[in-house]
């Protein structure tokens, strides 16, 4: 039998932090979105964390967790409890996020890659529900994955598998921050978005609505070819199709039941997912193509967090059944 206490789950973004108590019907209370300001280096950026996570328990009301879950970018070390490096976070380097955690909170902790945890909540509560295997992609400051294997959770080897932020589309193209070129976040993530919109503006005069910006983001891109900018049209058509490639590519490998998308640049909603699914349903090998549904995450926004309550609902129940919840 599951627990039946609330958990907290904490969210490490690069972008943003988000926090919320989860109970085991996968839904969130006292949920908490801030900046992460991660100029201000790993220390600070946890406290604040720590913080928000402290408001969101007494926001929710539902008094203490039983667990804490943690979901953030990798390199990590989930067995360890240690964030070796993860790429979005410059400079944290073999943060021990769980042990600081557990020791702030009072409970036990675990940690996890952002996109392993939301591919977890998918399954549990989102659009992947019940799916035997299920794909996971995040398209947010990054581009991370995760997967389902036989209705199980897959980590890899080491614990870091589903980097399919990090399959090539174009080889010997753009610089990616793993440090190889051509890898598909280094064309689909928000950032490199924005970044190759802004490419195209100093390497041209053609009139775009974008110049009339002071930042261009990755909505921006999107908004303006929605509304038949030429030269936003073009950056998000090539945006589409690699992304669409790639998904395609782990279709025929993996040959899944469903694909979920998910992260804010989907916020573009079907914008972006039809022109992917075009691409599956015309590249894709059969009966690959004719069985996987390529869709947008359930759980929207909060994702991330629910992956993470997920899985600290799972550490909450094994602590449940050898008599103890408390570290």
């Amino acid at each position: 039998m599951a627990t039946t206490h609330p958990v907290l789950a904490l969210d490490i973004g690069g972008t943003k932090l988000a926090v919320a108590m989860v109970t085991p019907d996968g839904r969130t209370h006292g949920f908490l979105s801030e900046p992460t300001e991660k100029h201000r280096g790993p220390e600070a950026v946890i406290a604040h964390l720590f913080d928000m996570g402290r408001r969101s328990i007494a926001a929710a009301g539902l008094g203490e967790p039983a667990a804490v879950g943690i979901s953030c970018g990798g390199p990590l070390d989930a067995a360890a409890g240690v964030l070796t490096g993860p790429l979005h976070l410059p400079g944290w380097v073999d943060v021990p996020i769980v042990a600081m955690a557990a020791e702030s909170f009072g409970v036990p902790a675990v940690v996890e890659n952002d996109a392993t945890a939301a591919v977890l909540g998918e399954h549990r509560f989102g659009a992947a529900r019940g799916a035997d295997i299920a794909l996971y992609l995040t398209l947010s400051t990054g581009v991370g994955g995760g997967s389902i294997i036989d209705g199980r959770l897959h980590r890899g080897a080491a614990g870091n598998g589903g980097e399919f932020g990090h399959v090539m589309v174009r080889p010997g193209g753009r610089r990616c921050e793993c440090g190889r070129n051509g890898c598909l976040e280094a064309y689909a993530s928000g950032t490199n978005i924005a970044r190759r919109a802004a490419e195209a503006l100093a390497a041209t005069d053609r009139p775009s609505s974008l110049r009339e910006l002071p930042a261009v983001r990755a909505e921006h891109v999107s908004a303006a070819a929605a509304a038949g900018d030429p030269l936003a049209a073009e950056l998000w058509d090539e945006t589409t199709a690699l992304l669409g490639q790639a998904v395609t590519d782990l279709v025929n490998v993996f040959e899944p039941n469903v694909v979920v998308l998910g992260g804010g640049v989907t916020r573009s909603g079907t914008l972006l997912l039809d022109p992917v699914r075009a691409v599956v349903r015309d590249t894709a090998m059969a009966p690959a193509a004719a069985r996987a549904v390529v869709t947008l995450a359930g759980l929207g926004d909060e994702v991330c967090v629910v992956g993470a309550g997920a899985l600290a609902l799972d550490l909450a129940h094994h602590l449940d059944l050898k008599g103890t919840t408390r570290v």
